[in-house]
């Protein structure tokens, strides 16, 4: 199978006749604990993977950015920089092309016309970031491509959320662009979304990560995601804080009367797991393997019964992946929810019994089997070697 890395410059090739002076990667993620705790000022818990986006590019003369989407058929676009960039209607992929170069345009980034392919395998809409790593690759291509001096890990993210959230519309937290970013091979990333602070936590090598694709995809610009933001925030301001980061569950108790009950759950489900992934990097730096099964465990559900973003689907593949995990790992749906993937962390002798139970007891809806992805924390994005 064709590496990502040479797809993107087959289509650079195929689009300028010539070979690209750049090619950058930058990996998808999955989270291991900590979900919808980012936009609330939280903290997560993820790690890079060796799925990745890949960028191949090179300068232009001229003001234009002209773009190749090698996994799309070939498709290009093409756009002035030195006019108004505009939004194409809906979340096609060069809306995310178009964001970073426009925001990147708006900081003071000097950057001029440029050709760029891409190409990637995170499968799409999986809950492993395929957006966030286009992101990352795209601002740190244009870092390295157009010497933009003073670009550190943590200010490409920043500029791939803002594109994400003010050009594409979904309303995200930080997490996914910063692991994209920052991550470091063998470890997971505690990440402070309010402070940006990173400390790295190493995985034992005993264990193994194992993502389990439902085939159910999702689309984070769609409704669901920015409903529970704006849920978050309503809980927020009803308990006088700046964001739920700041609460517990006393607090919250205190005010439950006072609150809509879907907006309770909500604020339940960010305050408890916000301790969960404290629990689970200590969890994990101690190889405490029953501890991060209980503590995955307890995130499925309060995803599923007070946040309520798992499907019937990833509910079962969840389960699957636990009871053939038994006492040796523990699994929980990964991602912004309503689709996408299950995630297990397993010591590394049961990994292939998970994914055969797997394989056995799980078929997507579109009656195929599910995609297995046996991962290691990989690092975050960098120049192609």
């Amino acid at each position: 199978m064709m590496t990502p890395e040479k797809s993107a410059r087959n289509a650079f090739h195929l689009m300028t006749g010539q070979p690209p002076e750049i090619c950058v990667r930058a990996p998808g993620r999955v989270n291991l604990i900590g979900e919808h705790t980012d936009y609330n000022d939280g903290f997560v818990l993820p790690c890079a993977i060796g799925r990745e986006t890949v960028v191949a590019a090179s300068r232009r003369s001229d003001q234009t950015v002209r773009v190749i989407a090698a996994d799309f058929g070939d498709v290009q676009d093409q756009f002035a920089i030195d006019q108004t960039i505009e939004a194409l209607p809906g979340s096609a992929w060069q809306n995310y092309v178009r964001g970073m170069v426009k925001i990147m345009r708006d900081a003071g980034h000097g950057i001029g016309g440029t050709d760029i392919a891409i190409s990637g395998n995170i499968p799409l809409g999986s809950g492993l970031s395929s957006s966030a790593s286009l992101e990352v690759a795209l601002g740190t291509m244009m870092q390295h491509l157009w010497v933009l001096p003073g670009l550190d890990p943590a200010q490409i993210a920043l500029l791939g959320q803002k594109a994400e959230n003010d050009f594409v519309g979904c309303q995200c937290g930080i997490m996914d662009q910063m692991i994209s970013a920052a991550g470091q091979a063998g470890h997971a990333l505690a990440i402070d979304c309010r402070s940006l602070a990173l400390s790295p936590v190493p995985i034992p090598d005993d264990l193994a990560i194992i993502i389990a694709q439902s085939g159910i995809t999702h689309d984070n610009v769609g409704g669901h995601y920015n409903d529970r933001r704006r849920q978050c925030e309503e809980a927020a301001r009803m308990l006088d804080v700046a964001a739920l980061r700041d609460a517990d569950m006393p607090m919250l108790e205190a005010k439950r009367g006072q609150m809509d009950d879907v907006v309770y759950r909500r604020a339940r489900h960010i305050v408890t797991e916000n301790q969960r992934t404290f629990d689970m990097a200590r969890a994990l730096a101690e190889a405490d393997i029953q501890a991060m099964s209980m503590l995955m465990a307890e995130s499925h559900s309060s995803m599923r019964d007070d946040f309520e973003i798992t499907v019937p689907g990833i509910d079962r593949l969840a389960e699957i992946m636990q009871r053939a995990a038994g006492k040796y790992g523990g699994a929980r749906m990964t991602g912004g929810g309503f689709g996408g993937a299950a995630v297990a962390l397993v010591r590394a002798d049961q990994a292939e019994a998970v994914c055969a139970s797997v394989r056995e007891h799980y078929t997507t809806p579109a009656g195929t089997p599910p995609e297995i992805m046996v991962e290691k924390a990989a690092a975050g994005a960098s120049l192609c070697p």
